[in-house]
């Protein structure tokens, strides 16, 4: 079996290295969250169970 020479060895960590950052960085610029000052916290309905036995 063949081995890889180191050279390539570091080019694939460069290669998946920033792809992983490439695509952290995409999922955190790009999710568009609503500000929260204009959104209304939710209300809670108090809901209990009577158990009859």
């Amino acid at each position: 079996m063949p081995q890889m020479a180191p050279i390539s060895w570091l080019t694939l960590f460069f290669i998946f290295s920033t792809t992983l950052v490439f695509f952290a960085l995409l999922n955190f610029y790009l999710f568009n969250s609503p500000p929260s000052c204009l959104t209304t916290p939710p209300t809670t309905a108090k809901f209990t169970l009577n158990w009859k036995w």
